[in-house]
């Protein structure tokens, strides 16, 4: 045979510099060549070995990886990374930098410190004293400015002044005169100069100011929506979808940058996140304004609107837009429409059939690996993979699958962005800034790299659509009055005044949605107001189990906001077409918190949160990916390796808003307390002032002594729901 090659990876240890501590990693490629052609490589004829002897080279190279380091430091290896290859370093590094440095700062270290020759002191720059080297320091800072304004151009939108840009431009006019890069940093200057703040693209909108003239916002009128066919749709909200998600600046993700947004001076924070949040939104409560909002309808009429949402929601999964898919189901599973028992008694068995496989996308098993593994799976596909176990379902599948192939058009993917939130703040949560020596701890940002590659990932796919937008479509969507908890609740109960505990509808899938501020808003949970509308008589399930209260929250961002509406699952009675649950394994449930009254379940201790139940589970690891064991990282209500994540909310002040803690065997009381503190933008030195106690039930609380151990303290057979008090 000709010849083969075998790679082998060893761990090289560590190398620790001044301000800078590296991973190596040792690279051993053996190449073995057959008899005849290794003799000819020897210089022997191909006659003088034996025809199965067989010729072996070894090669070893080194692989240095930064893995803690100053500011200083890790720009510089900005311009030695490719040497050390460590080659998606300078990637990693224009995703993540934001959580610890400024585009200001990085600039200037960039251009200042090691632009200059004469300045130059550190590492392999000290060498560079020759004509030679300084074009090859000059041509390693052009490659990393480069990659900088392909990756992350919008790191220099800075209006009015646009330091950054100008301080570029200055340095390539007197580096690189008449380059093209500067020729494309003038032509980026002008773009931004022209253009307003950016601002949440305003089809999105559910506003009067995205209204043409004239027009008002109205409840849908049954027949106009009804003359809207499911594909066309599908099609629109998907291009809704994929024009605010290819906006989406991937370093918003971050849980650093995220976590932040609830400060009064971060109220513009994020905006194309927040974009997503009120597209979202709009969706589920454009389904429930659809299907509470005109009274007259009769329950047949009502159930074929429900049908329609289901089949729309089947051709947004046959195009792939899993947001769009997820927050329709989200509202057929309020509790305003699922207690509509006898309208889904008038669903049909072929519909319901595709309601329950989509809903099961988005069960919360195993971390929402369903999920997770065909979001991975169709993101580099051309078409959907669809699955189903109903014959009838299957044929529709695959005869709409053809027509969208028959077109020759490939299709992107859509992700729902709260899962990729929800891991970026838990990284964050169980992940130190900083380590040993106060050096940024960049092990971390390469762990953050690894989701923000996936949101890149999508982005690019989405490229592959081809949409056209139906202006008649979108003025209808722009033009529907939302419906307030309060207002769907009481058209729920006029329509269907009271619950018939003989008919059951179709059971949601347990914890299928987390309310949507759970998932998009991080480590912050909104618990529902406590002003609930009566509650009926309990339907099927446990004793003091309700399935007849409001479920649309009106969850405000900063009480001011409404990006943040959220539609919530409950619990419910046994679907008569499934024996089985998903998702309800022991543990955790994210239901609890919702305005359901599950059992046992109060506004202090029960509420969903991304640290919670399984959705703290498994994040994409480097480690894994390399073939070693992955680390496990600590996790919401679970104590593992002598730490935990808990959440703490502030008693009376915000109540309402849980932040998520990391804590190890070693803390007391007070590391816990000013860290709460802090998380909550209040002042850590009042330590003294509060005290800390976790919410056991509904009337038990368990008060911690002053300096108490909280990892070895707490309870941990109930949840790791805290409060933070005011000591009277």
């Amino acid at each position: 045979s000709p010849f083969s090659w075998q790679t082998t990876f060893q761990d090289g240890g560590e190398e620790v510099e001044d301000g800078a501590v590296y991973n190596v990693t040792l690279k051993k490629v053996q190449i073995q060549q057959a008899a005849n052609k290794g003799a000819r490589w020897l210089g022997g004829e191909g006659d003088q070995l034996p025809p199965e002897h067989t010729v072996r080279q070894y090669e070893t190279s080194k692989i240095r990886a930064i893995k803690a380091g100053t500011l200083e430091k890790l720009v510089e290896n900005l311009l030695t990374a490719f040497g050390d290859a460590d080659f998606s370093y300078i990637s990693i590094f224009l995703a993540t930098y934001r959580a610890f440095a400024s585009p200001r700062a990085v600039l200037e270290l960039l251009l200042d410190r090691f632009g200059s020759l004469e300045t130059s002191s550190h590492g392999e720059v000290a060498n560079l004293n020759s004509l030679e080297s300084e074009m090859v320091l000059r041509a390693e800072i052009a490659s990393v400015l480069r990659a900088w304004l392909d990756q992350c151009s919008e790191d220099f939108r800075e209006p009015p002044d646009y330091m950054c840009l100008l301080k570029l431009l200055d340095y390539l006019k007197n580096n690189m005169p008449n380059s093209d890069m500067e020729s494309r940093v003038q032509n980026l200057l002008k773009q931004f100069q022209n253009q307003e703040v950016e601002a949440v693209d305003g089809f999105c909108s559910t506003s009067s100011s995205g209204l043409v003239d004239g027009e008002e916002l109205e409840i849908s009128n049954p027949e106009e929506f009804s003359s809207f066919q499911d594909h066309v749709v599908a099609e629109q909200l998907t291009y809704m979808d994929v024009m605010l998600f290819r906006r989406v600046v991937p370093y918003h993700c971050l849980g650093s940058i995220w976590s932040q947004r609830d400060k009064k001076e971060n109220k513009n924070l994020a905006p194309t996140i927040r974009a997503t949040i009120t597209q979202f939104n709009a969706v589920t409560k454009c389904v429930i304004s659809t299907i509470l909002g005109t009274r007259e309808l009769k329950i047949q009429q009502r159930a074929k609107i429900i049908e329609k949402w289901i089949n729309i929601a089947h051709e947004c999964r046959i195009l792939k837009n899993f947001s769009s898919l997820r927050a329709i189901i989200s509202a057929l599973q309020s509790n305003s429409i699922y207690r509509l028992k006898t309208t889904w008694m008038f669903v049909s068995k072929d519909v319901l059939l595709m309601y329950e496989e989509l809903s099961e996308i988005f069960s919360d098993h195993d971390n929402y690996l369903t999920s997770r593994e065909l979001l991975m799976k169709e993101a580099t596909s051309k078409f959907a993979n669809l699955d189903s176990s109903e014959k009838e379902n299957q044929k529709r599948s695959q005869k709409r699958l053809q027509l969208q192939k028959n077109k020759g058009v490939m299709q992107g993917t859509v992700p729902y962005l709260g899962t990729f939130l929800t891991d970026l703040i838990m990284l964050d949560t169980a992940l130190q800034d900083y380590v040993e020596g106060g050096l940024i701890n960049f092990e971390k940002r390469r762990r953050e790299f690894e989701v923000i590659a996936q949101i890149k990932l999508l982005q690019s796919s989405c490229n592959s659509y081809c949409l056209i937008p139906d202006q008649k479509f979108i003025q209808w969507f722009r033009r529907q009055r939302h419906l307030t908890e309060e207002e769907s609740y009481k058209l729920s109960r006029e329509a269907e005044a009271a619950a018939d505990t003989n008919i059951l509808s179709p059971k949601p899938q347990k914890s299928m949605v987390k309310r949507i501020s759970t998932l998009f808003l991080g480590t912050d949970v909104f618990t529902p107001p406590k002003e609930q509308p009566p509650k009926s008589s309990p339907v099927g399930g446990s004793s003091g189990e309700s399935t007849d209260s409001a479920s649309v929250s009106s969850c405000e961002f900063n009480h001011s906001e409404n990006e943040d509406v959220c539609v919530t699952p409950v619990s419910s009675p046994e679907d008569p077409l499934k024996k089985s649950s998903v998702g309800s394994d022991k543990g955790y449930d994210s239901d609890k918190g919702s305005i359901s009254s599950d059992k046992g379940c109060s506004s202090k201790g029960c509420s969903s949160d991304p640290a919670s139940g399984s959705d703290s589970g498994s994040i994409p690891s480097r480690d894994s990916v390399a073939g070693s064991a992955p680390r496990a990282l600590p996790v919401y209500n679970r104590q593992s390796d002598g730490s935990c994540i808990i959440r703490v909310s502030m008693d009376g002040l915000q109540d309402s808003v849980y932040k998520s803690i990391l804590i190890t065997n070693q803390d007391r009381i007070p590391d816990v307390t000013q860290r709460a503190l802090l998380k909550h933008n209040l002042e850590p030195d009042a330590v003294e002032d509060y005290e800390l106690v976790q919410v056991i039930s509904e009337d038990k609380e368990l008060v911690f002594p002053r300096d108490a151990n909280v990892f070895y303290g707490m309870n941990s057979h109930v949840n790791f729901d805290f409060i933070l008090r005011k000591k009277a």
